[in-house]
Parts: C-alpha cells; structure tokens; sequence
C-alpha cells in the first residue's frame, strides 16, 4: 500500500501484482454493474486477481474502466501468486498494468 504525503483516503493505492487500487470518493455518473469478483484474469496462468469474499463487493464499469465497491467492513484480494491484502470499506478504481510496444499499449499477460 501507498499513501502519498496527504492524508486524504482518495490517495490511498494498493499494488497486488499487475493490478492498481486507488481509492475513490465517488463513481463516475454512468456506471454500470458488473457480475462477480474477479478483478484481472491471468491468461497465461489461468490465476485470476479475485475478492474471496464476493458477496462483500460490487464491480461496476464504465467503459473501459472499472471500478470496485467494498460494501462490507473489508475484503480480501487473492491471487495464487501474492499476499491477501485487504481491502476496507468503499469505492475504488481498478486498472491493469499495460507495456509499452513500439505500435501500442498493451496489457501484461499474467
């Protein structure tokens, strides 16, 4: 986790492998709901970043954005490669580390 020089909860980041965290104070007007947990699929290993408790999220998208809602006290963030970490209570938005090639951006394969 990182929190940068203010103390302000919308600083707050996490990093859990290729996957970003920041916390947010609102969703973007427009959101739609998305179905399950799964935060970024692994597609080489088939390992996925996920939330082991999903009853306790909510994802939403916008876009190509998403945006995860952390409606109980916490949640856990899993992946067979990396450490739980945990997540408390509100909003955030979600992005997945991408490389840069001479033609593109591209995502990292897992």
């Amino acid at each position: 986790m990182f929190n940068g020089s203010n103390n302000s909860q919308a600083s707050i980041l996490y990093r859990h492998g290729d996957v970003l965290i920041r916390r947010i104070a609102s969703l973007p007007v427009g959101v739609q709901r998305r179905v399950g947990a799964t935060l970024a699929h692994g597609e080489i290993t088939g390992h996925s970043h996920r939330i082991q408790q999903s009853n306790a999220v909510q994802l939403w998208v916008h876009g190509n954005d998403l945006f995860l809602e952390v409606k109980e006290v916490s949640a856990t963030l899993v992946h067979e490669e990396h450490r739980a970490i945990e997540l408390p209570q509100g909003l955030y938005r979600v992005w997945k580390q991408r490389e840069y090639w001479p033609d593109a951006y591209v995502e990292v394969m897992d």
